[in-house]
């Protein structure tokens, strides 16, 4: 708050009468009282404005929310946390500062008139939650402050409560090491889907058990032994799930969310092959003890080469009948579960429950997959009863716990954010295209461009354009179209295309593509980065476009909670009419499930065994998770 001070201007006839001097009161005349009413009455007046001045100042900081001005100062008013099971506020501190005005004194009628103010200090609970389009987060220890117009559409935002995003997120890291994990809530919408009770609890009592039975503990010291010596010993406290890095990023994040979801459904601690980039990709979920495998694990050397004909492999020990038909666990110190798209029949039987109880006891489970199975555990019986209780909308499985498990890392967070305020932040409306082409040759392709556009005007998701005459009244609107592809020449095309003409609303359309890589190069650090901010940023949009069978757009939708509309695959180089659908659920496809009932040991339709289990809408013979209302 400024201070204020009064200080009349001595050469002003109305606020100093007498500038020479000449009429103030000597010493003797203090004493005698004077009879001139009219200026007992200017003084009176005059303290009357001042006390009305401070009164008003004081009703203007407790009624009204801050103005931009006065927050972004972060001198005088700042925001506190605020937990409280009972309330939700806003505690605004107006710090302790003191507002002069000078001390008045008139003498007149023998009556002396004083006016002295000291210091205010205020704290203000205020009931009102302040709506920001924009928040920048300079620093864990620092307040928030807005960097740009207040968004009368924009959420609330409960900074304490959203930050852990309802309970999802543990507190207690250590910020600075992954702002992202905190951070990330600022530029998101609110989510639609909560997290059940049930499922915080699960993770908490997760984050307990790695936290036992990590890497270097003395649960996971016993349980190696295990491994080096090759016996099945007496069983331990820890049993352990080892997903082992393979295929492309998108994929790697799919499968690693599903195993996760199967290590929280088997009370296995989930060890992570770090790959070749995953510690530079994404920071660690669990508090204090590393979800990472130690690069001393014996069999790390051996993940290259296991296969179907690997002799631990769950599919072939079925084959060569060394427990089929049998009740009993598998004595063995360990099991390599081949998941990839080009598993068996045997393979496959991971998803029956018998199978599950044979597995049920082996202390090291080392596992290798590119699909997303989770729609297949879904109709494990075993499972039915806790995947409901976890997630009573289907539809959030991996939106939840991609939200709970990935978390950029600050090299990554940094090419999200300066991206995201550079180009997109401003906008009133951002629109996510992903683009990826399947077909063989060099791009762009016309067909591929023309069902962009067709599904953009259909959809209404982008104004169409005027070639005949310019538009006059110009919209205020503004749409940020950021586009990801391997390729350059669509963003080329459609940037130009809005370039040279109006649209017929008279909106601002601006184009925005982060790379064009050309190809896919998994293995090179700084292409995954890229790959794995650009997944983000799409996340983040309002409305979104995806590509059939894009395992990089099923991480984007998901994680941003989006229900996208899907390129259909063209067929023969011609575009499909319709060019694109919306989907059912922002759930990923399985793309390679098993048609297989375990009970009566023939093939069946695992799409259409329960409402919440269906094909895909980009693959016919793929499973996806949607709400029963879906």
């Amino acid at each position: 708050m400024k201070r204020l001070r009064r200080n009349p201007d001595e050469s002003d006839p109305e606020t100093n009468p007498d500038p020479d001097g000449e009429g103030s009161f000597s010493k003797d005349q203090h004493e005698r009282k004077c009879g001139l009413s009219s200026m007992k009455m200017m003084g009176f007046f005059v303290v009357a404005l001042m006390v009305v001045s401070v009164v008003f100042s004081v009703s203007v900081v407790l009624h009204d929310p801050p103005s931009d001005g006065v927050l972004e100062s972060g001198k005088n008013v700042r925001f506190l946390d605020v937990m409280e099971s009972s309330k939700e506020e806003q505690v605004l501190e107006v710090q302790p500062q003191k507002v002069h005005i000078s001390r008045f004194e008139s003498k007149l009628d023998n009556t002396m008139v004083l006016c002295s103010f000291a210091s205010l200090s205020t704290k203000v609970v205020v009931g009102f939650k302040p709506r920001f389009s924009q928040l920048t987060y300079l620093d864990p220890t620092q307040s928030l402050s807005p960097t740009g117009p207040v968004d009368d559409d924009a959420p609330s935002i409960e900074v304490q409560k959203d930050k852990l995003l309802g309970g999802l997120l543990a507190a207690g890291f250590d910020e600075t090491s992954c702002v992202s994990r905190y951070q990330s809530v600022l530029y998101r919408k609110e989510s639609q889907h909560k997290p059940s009770p049930y499922l915080i609890s699960r993770l908490r009592s997760y984050e307990a058990l790695h936290k036992r039975c990590g890497p270097y503990t003395e649960s996971y010291n016993k349980t190696l032994e295990k491994l080096k010596t090759g016996h099945h010993l007496e069983s331990t406290d820890c049993n352990y799930l080892v997903w082992i890095s393979f295929s492309g990023l998108g994929n790697r994040i799919l499968t690693l969310a599903s195993a996760f979801l199967y290590a929280l459904l088997t009370n296995r601690v989930l060890l992570v092959d770090p790959g070749t980039d995953m510690v530079d990709l994404f920071c660690e979920p669990f508090p204090e003890v590393s979800w990472f495998l130690p690069l001393d694990f014996p069999l790390k050397n051996q993940f290259g080469s296991f296969d179907q004909k690997s002799p631990h492999c769950y599919g072939r020990m079925l084959k060569n009948s060394s427990f089929a038909n049998s009740s009993k666990s598998i004595l063995a110190p360990f099991v390599y579960l081949h998941l990839v798209h080009d598993y068996d029949d045997q393979d496959k039987l991971f998803f029956c429950d018998e199978d599950q109880t044979s597995l049920r006891e082996v202390p090291w489970l080392i596992m290798k997959t590119d699909n997303y199975f989770v729609p297949s555990l879904f109709l494990i019986p075993t499972f039915e009863q806790e995947l409901s209780n976890l997630f009573p909308r289907k539809e959030a499985v991996f939106h939840l716990l991609g939200r709970y498990i990935f978390h950029p890392t600050n090299p990554v967070w940094g090419l999200i954010t300066r991206y995201y305020q550079a180009y997109l932040a401003k906008a009133d409306e951002r629109i996510g295209i992903q683009i990826r082409v399947f077909d063989t040759g060099t791009g762009p392709f016309q067909h591929v461009l023309d069902q962009i556009i067709a599904c953009t005007l259909k959809e209404n998701l982008l104004p169409d354009i005027s070639t005949e005459k310019p538009i006059i009244n110009q919209s205020q609107k503004s749409k940020a179209v950021l586009v990801t592809s391997l390729s350059g020449g669509y963003f080329e095309r459609l940037r130009d295309m809005y370039w040279e003409h109006p649209t017929l609303t008279g909106e601002v359309i601006g184009f925005y593509q982060p790379s064009h890589e050309e190809y896919q190069q998994t293995e090179k650090q700084f292409h995954n980065r890229k790959a794995w901010a650009e997944m983000y940023l799409l996340s983040l949009t309002d409305v979104l476009i995806t590509s059939s069978w894009s395992t990089f757009g099923y991480v984007a939708q998901s994680l941003g909670g989006l229900k996208p509309w899907i390129l259909y695959k063209p067929e023969n180089r011609t575009a499909p009419d319709p060019p694109c659908g919306r989907v059912m659920s922002m759930e990923p496809c399985f793309h390679a499930p098993p048609f297989y009932d375990c009970k009566a040991k023939r093939g069946i339709d695992t799409g259409a065994v329960v409402p919440h289990v269906r094909h895909c809408e980009d693959m016919s013979w793929g499973l996806k998770l949607v709400d029963n209302e879906s």
